[in-house]
């Protein structure tokens, strides 16, 4: 029986102890969480840092009791208010996850039901593990949305997930995990596929939620400048084992660890100016429409030369993809026109040609869900060499080995499928597909927002390397100004479907700025656990 709520003892509410957790299959065991230790006191949030591959998302759901498919927890003890969770039955872990301790994922898109409205989902639980009844859960969903912040709390229950802006949706997930009042709530990632603004909203949200309900919180990310406003204790881990830890202040101030100061370092890529004055893509005034009469593009004019990145940036809904999709002719334009270097682009996908298609290629922010997951990495990557380029036989498997180390990836990789991979190397996959058609541009839809630090900077450093040999040319969207200044030549900053200012990245990003851009800049979080309460002191 798991213990009820006590407030007065002294013990965490929650330790892990020599957490040891495997794969389990017909290949060799591989540990993946190496003997790691934590304690969590009731109200306390202990952030979990590092790279991808450091166990944090494993260590964020064994303290649920639970392990993905194709792993095991081999030995160790989870204990919740004193009680083993790892010698409880299946069945009665069942009943505690989303009770005792809550779940909040990285994508609330893919979490939520859409076919469901958002109130059902959040009463589902709290009905099921016998919290409430249906009625009480709806009352405090409607007071949950309001502490939230959400917009028309007493009927936005009543949307479904895809009638809901993102950061919406995120804060949405956040009040279903509080239906049942839980002790401790997993944050897994939950801002970081958000713009800088969006993000600043759900992370003061989430603060505000965890502390006026006195919950306790594991916070799993790997940007240490978000995780260092909510926070008071920090774990760094690599390679699921533990290299560092503290309170929060003091590990910013003083880390220890030379993997820790690399966590902490700034962004340092430095951007060579290779263009050649060439235009590869103009867009001429180009405005468009989902629906009749409601615009989503007003008038928008950008160029592309060869060998130069152009950053698109602004909020989600400002209409960054939808350019993107004008672009590549999955939304025609109601006005304007696109040239690909003199040559007018016809409007609709359908109707271009081949060669037209091959000479505009796009690297997509998930990777998981735009490789796909039956197909080998050499079936991957061969079929534009085969569609686009008619190469077979040996002659395919000489340019499969050209574009993998093009990308920095092994050979052998060839032969694995996506979920062998890191989301690195399966980001790297995408741009090796990319390059497969030998395009004239690319496009690259947010392509480093899912990925840590330090692999994000692997990332940015090959598209510079490939820029810089093969003179490619980028129109790079993105919601990170940490990567505008690292990788672009020419900024474009939109909101609400209108550029709001363009020009040189030194130009746009020298005082004084527009309004709108000063509030993007703000945005950006520092390592400073007090910068969010200085910048919500300042609006």
């Amino acid at each position: 029986m798991i213990d009820e709520k006590d407030e007065t003892t002294n013990r965490p509410i929650l330790e892990i102890r020599d957490l040891i957790i495997s794969t389990e299959g017909r290949k060799a065991t591989r540990q993946l969480v190496k003997s790691v230790s934590l304690t969590l006191d009731a109200g306390e949030v202990l952030g979990l840092i590092g790279e991808s591959g450091a166990g944090k998302s494993t260590i964020g759901l064994a303290a649920m009791g639970y392990a993905r498919d194709g792993m095991r927890i081999s030995s160790g003890e989870v204990l919740f208010n004193g009680t083993d969770l790892l010698k409880l039955s299946e069945r009665k872990r069942r009943q505690f996850r989303g009770k005792r301790i809550a779940y909040v994922a990285q994508s609330a898109a893919a979490a939520f039901n859409p076919a469901h409205k958002l109130i059902d989902q959040y009463t589902e639980a709290a009905v099921a593990h016998g919290v409430t009844d249906a009625a009480t859960a709806e009352k405090e969903a409607i007071e949950l949305y309001r502490e939230l912040g959400l917009p028309d709390p007493e009927t936005f229950g009543q949307r479904y997930p895809h009638q809901v802006s993102g950061g919406q949706l995120q804060r949405a997930m956040v009040a279903a995990a509080m239906a049942c009042h839980p002790d401790i709530l997993v944050f897994d990632e939950p801002t970081t596929a958000l713009d800088v603004t969006t993000q600043i909203e759900v992370l003061t949200a989430i603060r505000r939620t965890i502390r006026n309900h006195h919950t306790a919180a594991i916070y799993i990310t790997h940007d240490l400048a978000v995780v260092a406003q909510i926070a008071d204790r920090i774990m760094v881990l690599r390679s699921g084992e533990l290299v560092e830890e503290g309170k929060t202040e003091q590990l910013l101030e003083q880390p220890e660890q030379e993997y820790t100061r690399k966590l902490l370092s700034v962004r340092n890529l430095h951007k060579d100016d290779t263009g050649s004055g060439e235009v590869v893509l103009s867009v001429d005034s180009v405005s468009a429409e989902y629906k009749p009469g409601v615009p989503v593009l007003q008038d928008i004019s950008v160029q592309v030369e060869r060998g130069r990145t152009v950053a698109l940036v602004g909020e989600s809904g400002s209409g960054k993809s939808t350019l993107a999709r004008v672009v590549t002719g999955l939304l025609p334009p109601v006005k304007g026109g696109i040239k690909l270097h003199d040559a007018p682009l016809t409007p609709t996908l359908k109707s271009r040609e081949k060669d037209t298609l091959r000479r505009l290629q796009m690297i997509y922010q998930l990777p998981d869900t735009s490789l796909n997951p039956r197909q080998r990495v050499r079936e991957i990557i061969g079929r534009p060499l085969q569609f686009y380029l008619g190469l077979k036989g040996q002659e395919m498997e000489q340019r499969l080995k050209e574009l993998m180390a093009m990308t920095e990836l092994e050979e052998y990789f060839l032969d694995r499928f996506p979920h062998e991979l890191s989301g690195g190397q399966k980001q790297r996959v995408g741009i090796a597909r990319a390059l497969a058609a030998e395009p004239d541009l690319i496009i690259c839809d947010e392509v480093t927002s899912a990925l840590d630090q330090l692999v994000g900077e692997q990332i940015l450093n090959l598209l510079l390397k490939l820029q810089k040999e093969i003179g490619m040319s980028y129109l790079f969207i993105t919601h990170d100004l940490g990567t505008v200044d690292a990788i672009a030549d020419e900024v474009v900053v939109m909101r609400k479907g209108k550029v709001v200012e363009q020009g040189r990245k030194t130009d746009v990003f020298s005082p004084p700025h527009k309004d709108y851009t000063q509030k993007l800049l703000n945005s950006v979080p520092e390592m400073d656990p007090q910068w969010l309460n200085k910048l919500l002191a300042e609006t």
